[in-house]
């Protein structure tokens, strides 16, 4: 089944899910200790948003290599965010199966999204 091509990035459901990653995250990391506002809560917060940030700036980007670069990016994002689920575990502020299920889609479909930007160009 196609999908019709998306016209904004809001269309994208890479995006839509990043996005719920990010509301997950910050709803999650409002419960940790007030002692990490400035350190893992911002940072966490900061990754997750980088996510749906940097697919938002691709999907602008004209080439097929510029789009991709920032797809490139955001896994990078996509594996601090792992680390910081585990270390949120491991310091028993939670353990958050929901934000890694969403952690998990939202990378394969970032995988897909960047192998067709690139499978485009052929």
């Amino acid at each position: 089944m196609n999908r019709p091509a998306a016209k904004v990035f809001t269309d994208l459901i890479v995006w839509q899910k990043a996005r719920d990653f990010v509301l997950t995250v910050y709803r999650l990391t409002d419960g940790f200790p007030k002692s990490e506002v400035y350190g893992l809560s911002s940072q966490f917060r900061r990754a997750a948003v980088s996510i749906a940030a940097n697919i938002a700036e691709g999907f602008k980007q004209r080439g097929p290599a510029d789009k991709a670069r920032f797809m490139t990016i955001a896994p990078g994002s996509v594996e601090e965010c792992q680390y910081y689920l585990i270390l949120s575990r491991d310091l028993g502020y939670r353990d958050m199966p929901e934000a890694n299920q969403q952690l998990n889609e939202t990378s394969k479909l970032l995988e897909a999204y960047a192998a067709a930007i690139l499978n485009s160009n052929s």
